[in-house]
């Protein structure tokens, strides 16, 4: 039947999202997305058009998911345990895989052509979601009174943060020192009592 897809999109993307991982947007072929999908590349291309459409979708699910656990990771009660619970959920989804896969959206930050915008704005979105899910855990009540900073301060500076251990992680690959590093931040934004 024309017009159907004869493949499963979840696995597709899936897999997909490996590549993308792996390789890096730009080092990632349409032949690369039809091995590791199954999925011939006429069809890639009939569905979405293009190599930046597909990682468009791909990030999209990507970012939901992240974003997701990162709230999770933020839902403590107390100020510091959550801004742990959180980097310990960054530094647990860069280190997965073997050798480490790293961070995604830092990834293609690095090497997204200026002339993306496309790219640019998932990438700014990403970014604005994970600092407005850290702002939320911070501007409460409690938090305020045991911040060393105004709350949407110490939330760019976390989510800058992240992208900083992402590098980090790429350059070292040592999880402890990661671990030692957002520590220190969390110090440094929430004295301990």
């Amino acid at each position: 039947m024309a017009g159907v897809r004869q493949f499963d999109e979840d696995s597709a993307f899936a897999q997909a999202l490996e590549v993308f991982w792996r390789k890096g947007f730009r080092a990632t072929s349409m032949l690369d997305l039809a091995e590791a999908t199954g999925v011939q590349r006429g069809s890639l291309y009939n569905a979405y058009g293009d190599k930046e459409e597909i990682f468009m979708r791909v990030f999209e699910r990507y970012t939901e998911r992240f974003i997701a656990g990162a709230r999770q990771a933020l839902k403590k009660p107390d100020v510091r345990d959550s801004l742990l619970a959180f980097f310990a959920f960054v530094i647990a989804s860069l280190v997965q895989g073997t050798p480490s896969r790293g961070c995604l959206s830092t990834k293609t930050a690095i090497e997204v052509d200026p002339d993306s915008p496309r790219l640019r704005e998932a990438l700014q979105k990403m970014i604005d979601q994970l600092e407005a899910a850290v702002l939320s855990a911070l501007d409460t009540p409690e938090a305020k009174t045991r911040l060393a900073i105004p709350a949407a301060q110490a939330a760019k500076l976390v989510v800058t943060m992240t992208r900083g251990i992402a590098v980090m992680e790429r350059v070292y690959g040592d999880p402890k020192s990661l671990k030692q590093t957002t520590s220190a931040l969390v110090d440094a934004l929430v004295p301990r009592h």
